[in-house]
């Protein structure tokens, strides 16, 4: 219906004069506003030299004869001009006909068929544990690549993670120091590195024998050493792995910083002497100033890459392995302006390159004591926040899966309900609450619709439509609406907020109406099916479990 309210509004100012106006299309901010507003007459009134009030009494009555009564109850203008529109009971019944009807399908759109994504997200380090930062990418990251897929375009997934450099050499180190050759658990080569770490910033020697360490893996002639090394690396991608698929997702490609090394360091050595970089001080440097970006070191006077090579040698790999037409990269937006800087050099080496990638920002993590410094060895792993989390959600839910299941839904609820960039405080309390405002609240309702549903014997008796829309329908009918914004804005908070209104209209109309053996008891129960339909989706695309019973 969107849509062809869009089209009516676009013909309307044609034939005004003022095709070439930039307008939108809405839900209001208040329901009582009705269904859909426009600011085209406050748009076009400015251009045109005319009353916008004026303007959208004209744009209302276009509108009304346009779509029909059976389409619209009424439009009606506000304010300075708005034009607010409220839809017919036969639009809404249909749009709820539909949502029962799609199942599954209904919310997925085809405005982006033909389209190649590759989403790279989570990229959490080998020889160190997966911590909350890490966590949070991967559940942003997988929420953006349901929701990109759910437009029509073919998403692929990678993360790429170190397994080379400065943050290895000080876990190998750590490991020898504890005479540990056959390490056996990702949290055992963590404490080796925060043991490096400590040991890298506090003892002259020491450094000296990581940064020799550091050299030798790159130089990958140490059998010995490459042997520990291959072992602690599968380790960790082993707990990764496990974590990951907690978690609902899967990763295509697996790239790692010794994959991309060689690649990196010839093609900034060639940018390098076609003038894009330049030495200083024996290390090659991209001079950032003139682009407004900072200026960073790509390969250092050792010889070895930077993150920033590596992320130039990766943007070619993934264009080898799998040509697409546009990049997102997930990131904590601590890393803001590097990418920044290694955009603006792409940008010289491979402007095509450069130009379809995207850098998607997300925030801290925090608990009551803060940001966690892993250098420090006091950082809340993602493995240990989710076990307490599980463990908190099994004292109200004796099925370990449902446990596990409403735990998982809880922490991701947490991380997608700020704006992407925003800073995430997490209660763990609250994070379990089924009160409203939580994960467990939305599968909670989905659960009670589900029972419900359950306990109707309705085939098909004759549906009898009520005369009043109820509240609930006129938010079920804009979900695929919200799907596409949520989608081309990469922002799965929007998808969040609407699910928490949806969930409050339908306890609300759970309480007040009876639905089994009530008046127009089959329409009701139709709705209540299309409200299943539409959080289950909306839960699926947020990477949200659905249990079948809380």
């Amino acid at each position: 219906m969107e849509k062809r309210i869009q089209k009516a509004v676009a013909d309307f100012l044609a034939k005004e004069g003022a095709s070439e106006v930039s307008f939108v299309v809405e839900r209001p901010a208040e329901m009582v506003h009705g269904d859909y507003t426009t600011n085209a007459a406050l748009a076009a009134g400015k251009l045109l030299g005319r009353n916008p009030r004026e303007l959208a009494d004209s744009l209302a009555t276009s509108l009304l004869n346009v779509l029909g009564e059976t389409a619209v109850s009424h439009v009606t203008v506000a304010g300075p001009g708005f034009v607010n529109i409220t839809l017919a009971r036969e639009t809404v019944s249909l749009a709820i006909a539909e949502a029962d009807a799609q199942g599954s399908e209904w919310g997925k759109g085809i405005s982006e068929n033909g389209q190649c994504v590759i989403v790279e997200y989570s990229n959490p380090n080998a020889f160190k544990e997966m911590h909350v930062g890490h966590l949070v990418g991967t559940v942003v990251g997988e929420a953006v690549s349901r929701l990109t897929e759910s437009s029509g375009t073919t998403v692929m997934r990678d993360t790429f993670g170190g397994d080379i450099g400065p943050n290895v050499a000080k876990a190998l180190w750590g490991l020898r120091k504890n005479g540990i050759t056959e390490p056996t658990t990702a949290h055992e080569i963590g404490e080796a590195y925060v043991i490096g770490s400590n040991k890298y910033e506090t003892d002259a020697e020491a450094k000296i024998e990581i940064d020799e360490l550091n050299q030798a893996i790159y130089a990958g002639t140490d059998r010995e050493l490459m042997e520990l090394w291959r072992k602690g690396r599968e380790i960790s991608m082993e707990e990764f792995r496990r974590i990951w698929k907690l978690l609902g997702t899967h990763f295509d490609f697996e790239f790692f910083d010794s994959d991309t090394t060689e690649a990196g360091v010839r093609i900034v050595m060639d940018g390098l002497n076609k003038g894009i970089f330049e030495k200083s001080d024996g290390a090659v440097i991209y001079n950032g100033e003139a682009k407004g970006v900072h200026t960073m070191v790509f390969i250092t006077s050792h010889n070895t890459p930077t993150y920033e090579a590596k992320d130039v040698g990766l943007a070619f790999l993934k264009e080898e392995r799998w040509p697409s037409d546009k990049v997102i990269i997930v990131t904590g937006n601590e890393q803001t302006g590097r990418f920044k800087t290694v955009l603006a050099a792409l940008g010289e080496l491979a402007p095509l390159l450069a130009a379809k990638m995207e850098h998607l920002a997300t925030g801290f993590l925090k608990l009551t004591s803060g940001k966690m410094s892993s250098r420090e060895g006091n950082v809340i792993t993602a493995s240990e926040l989710i076990e307490d989390i599980i463990k908190k959600a099994s004292e109200k839910n004796e099925d370990p899966l449902v446990a596990e299941q409403v735990a998982v839904g809880a922490i991701k609820y947490m991380i997608l309900r700020q704006s992407p960039g925003s800073d995430i405080i997490f209660d763990p309390e609250k994070s379990l609450s089924l009160e409203g405002d939580s994960g467990p609240y939305l599968q909670y309702a989905l659960v009670r619709a589900k029972s419900v549903l359950a306990q109707s014997a309705v085939g098909n008796e004759k549906m009898e439509t009520p005369g009043e829309v109820y509240v609930i329908e006129r938010v079920l009918l804009h979900f695929p609406e919200v799907v596409a914004r949520a989608s081309h804005e990469l922002a799965p908070n929007l998808l969040v907020t609407y699910l928490i209104e949806l969930a409050g209209q339908w306890n609300s109309f759970y309480s007040k109406e009876r639905i089994v053996g009530g008046d127009h008891e089959a329409y009701k129960l139709m709705l209540a099916r299309a409200f299943v339909s539409t959080m289950t989706n909306g839960l699926t695309l947020l990477g949200i479990p659905t249990p079948e019973r809380m």
